[in-house]
């Protein structure tokens, strides 16, 4: 008996086991049919929120693109759906911009237009907040509650948000490029947790171009490229901005060109394709460019700031600012508008109205090394030292590889009488390229005013090497005082042959002709004087007369100015 009631009792268990998976099976079937169900319920619900706003949304929709806001935000209240409460919102946040550009007095100019603030930012921020914490808000909603934020200075909660809005619509490009503004460094891009998606890919390419890492950028946009892009004219734009950046203007303008054949009425990055042509003085090519974006669209951004740049390159710098403040109306948040109005008022001398430029530049984006750099010269000319010090620093921070950020901070500490770290910032200005060839220049007059003769003639050395080699013209303004020095270093330390080949050197410069005559003089009484043969004087030196460190004898047999 015991044994048949182990036995039934095992079968009982086993059969109440098979049972309960059975009833699980059924019940996970259920839920999962009753998910699919609610789905449908919630997309019809959206669906009949929608249909019942329609007459509704279409009628603030019409206002709206009349720019009638306040009138479209009457029409949208108590409307439920996301479409209408997006437009309501939205259409009461530009009407307090509207107002904002009102009150702005025209005759205050765009350089006090900040100091006015949109009085609906509070209201919405609490509105969109509440809604925020409900989990009521859509992608584009999230991207409106993102730009309040950022407006009301919130920019680490602005963060989080457009983060979520990446998430919750990631094909919505608005979202990222506000993300982009508010990304300081490559640290903190690493710490977002963005959406896996294909258009990640074009934010991370565009962060790698704003962050200067070029050569990251070129990678992404190449591999976007081979991915099926190949004929996106935005990222044939993106790699020609990305070779303004390094300054590789060649290949730039090569790109722009093609850029302007495949999409000849373009407009977006035109003005970056003015800055190349303004570098580069070509005149005729930036009037055409002027000329025909005025046919396309004249009360664009893009072509007030390419007719600036015409005009500034034609001296013309009160017609200049006049445009880019016209560029301003039209966009107070271009980043080039203001620094190149900024570059204008410093023609103008006019150094208060140039900060202010440059410290709004910085408001819009503070990884634009241009503004910074911008404050530097202006209190450079201010002679405050200190102050350019603080701002050549931020532009050396976002260009670190910048031979003019070096050499400007290399001077700063110069008229501090910081000499190691200013002859520091020379040595590595010559290092990583110094494009506009004054780094081994003012490290050589450096060492020639600390009394360190043989460094700076070793300096100078090199200095007129490199310039030979790259076969420029010798009337390069500081060749002469290279040679000059040099000419008056090996004399002193009886080097006659290459004191000698330096003086006739000089003699094919005007301003160094008088000075290089005189040392040939001065070494053919020496010569004359001189009981020994030619090969003693430019044999070794006897040991009371060898210096104690000498540098390398100039040669410059190859080369013929």
């Amino acid at each position: 008996l015991a044994a048949s009631n182990t036995v039934l009792s095992k079968q009982h268990s086993v059969q109440k086991a098979t049972t309960a998976k059975r009833l699980c099976v059924v019940e996970f079937g259920d839920l999962v049919q009753i998910k699919k169900q609610l789905i449908s319920v919630i997309s019809l619900l959206a669906l009949f929120e929608d249909a019942q706003d329609l007459d509704a949304l279409g009628l603030a929709k019409s206002y709206f693109d009349l720019k009638e806001y306040d009138r479209a935000a009457y029409f949208l209240r108590g409307c439920c759906s996301q479409k209408a409460y997006f437009l309501y919102m939205y259409s009461r946040y530009l009407s307090g911009e509207k107002k904002k550009d009102d009150e702005t007095v025209d005759s205050l100019g765009p350089l006090e237009k900040g100091q006015v603030r949109n009085e609906a930012l509070r209201e919405l921020r609490v509105e969109l907040s509440k809604k925020h914490s409900a989990g009521e808000l859509d992608g584009f909603a999230l991207y409106l509650y993102g730009v309040v934020l950022r407006k009301l200075d919130l920019l680490k909660e602005a963060v989080d948000v457009f983060v979520e809005a990446t998430h919750a619509l990631p094909l919505h490009w608005g979202a990222w490029l506000e993300l982009c503004n508010l990304v300081t460094n490559i640290e903190m891009l690493k710490s977002l947790s963005l959406p896996d998606c294909w258009i990640r890919d074009f934010f991370m390419a565009h962060m790698y171009t704003e962050l200067q890492m070029i050569k990251e950028a070129l990678q992404k946009y190449q591999s976007l490229i081979e991915a099926g892009f190949s004929k996106s004219t935005y990222i044939m734009s993106q790699i020609a901005v990305a070779y303004h950046n390094i300054r590789d203007i060649d290949q730039a303008l090569a790109l722009f060109n093609e850029l302007r054949e495949q999409d000849p009425f373009r407009v977006e990055n035109m003005d970056t394709f003015s800055n190349l042509l303004y570098v580069r003085s070509m005149k005729p090519e930036l009037s055409y460019l002027a000329h025909n974006l005025v046919e396309i669209d004249k009360y664009r951004v893009e072509t007030c700031c390419v007719i600036g740049n015409y005009y500034s390159l034609r001296s013309q710098h009160e017609k200049a600012a006049l445009y880019f403040q016209r560029a301003l109306k039209l966009n107070p948040r271009c980043l080039g508008a203001w620094t190149l109005m900024g570059h204008e008022y410093m023609e103008m001398k006019n150094t208060s109205a140039a900060i202010q430029a440059y410290r709004h530049a910085i408001e819009v984006n503070k990884r634009d090394y241009r503004a910074w750099y911008g404050l530097g010269q202006t209190y450079e000319i201010l002679k405050m030292p200190f102050y350019c010090l603080y701002y050549y620093r931020k532009a050396h921070q976002l260009r670190p590889n910048d031979s003019r950020m070096l050499v400007a901070l290399g001077e700063s500490y110069e008229k501090l009488s910081q000499h190691v770290e200013a002859k520091k910032c020379y040595w590595r200005a010559y290092s990583v390229g110094d494009v506009e060839r004054m780094a081994l220049l003012k490290l050589a007059k450096l060492h020639e005013q600390l009394n360190e003769s043989d460094d700076a003639a070793q300096c100078y050395i090199i200095y007129i090497q490199d310039i030979f080699s790259c076969g420029e013209q010798l009337e390069h303004a500081e060749v002469s005082t290279a040679l000059r020095y040099l000419g008056q270093y090996y004399f002193k330390n009886k080097l006659y042959d290459e004191a000698s080949l330096c003086a006739q050197r000089c003699c094919d410069y005007n301003d160094a002709r008088e000075e290089g005559k005189a040392l040939l003089r001065q070494i053919s009484q020496v010569r004359d004087q001189t009981e020994s043969s030619t090969t003693d004087l430019f044999g070794p030196l006897s040991s009371n007369n060898t210096p104690i460190r000498r540098v390398s004898p100039l040669d410059l047999s190859s080369f013929t100015p």
